[in-house]
């Protein structure tokens, strides 16, 4: 698992690289850094707002009595988009953009949860519960 996420990490930096400077070369550097800027700012306000939202919805359902599970993975997933648009780079930024739409991050959330369920099918748990010793 960890060679595959190395792997990963190493080559959606390439890319990220490759696309920063054909990017720059077609509108300039000084735009394509003022886009990455831009996509950043903006990209962190979008992420706060929605976070607070978020954690809203979580105390809402705390207070109603409610396991707020969803609402937990929203708040995770809104953190995330908020890493990847800080993270210069138009592949992150779309990335972060799609996370912070609510109909990406239910789709986001779907692939997760299905994972989740996958992996932990998978693990088999053995619970032995012995009688106590004494009355």
């Amino acid at each position: 698992m960890l060679p595959r996420i190395f792997l990963a990490f190493i080559l959606i930096s390439l890319a990220e690289i490759y696309l920063l400077v054909r990017v720059g070369e077609y509108i300039g550097a000084l735009n394509t850094v003022a886009i990455v800027v831009l996509t950043g700012i903006a990209g962190a306000a979008l992420a706060r707002m929605q976070g607070l939202h978020a954690l809203y919805k979580i105390r809402t359902s705390l207070q109603q009595g409610n396991v707020p599970s969803r609402e937990l993975m929203d708040a995770l997933l809104i953190l995330a988009a908020g890493v990847l648009l800080l993270a210069p780079g138009f592949i992150s930024d779309a990335a972060g953009i799609v996370l912070l739409l609510p109909m990406g991050r239910a789709l986001v959330r779907r692939l997760l949860l299905k994972r989740i369920r996958t992996w932990a099918g998978s693990r088999s748990v053995h619970i032995e519960i012995s009688p106590p010793d004494h009355f």
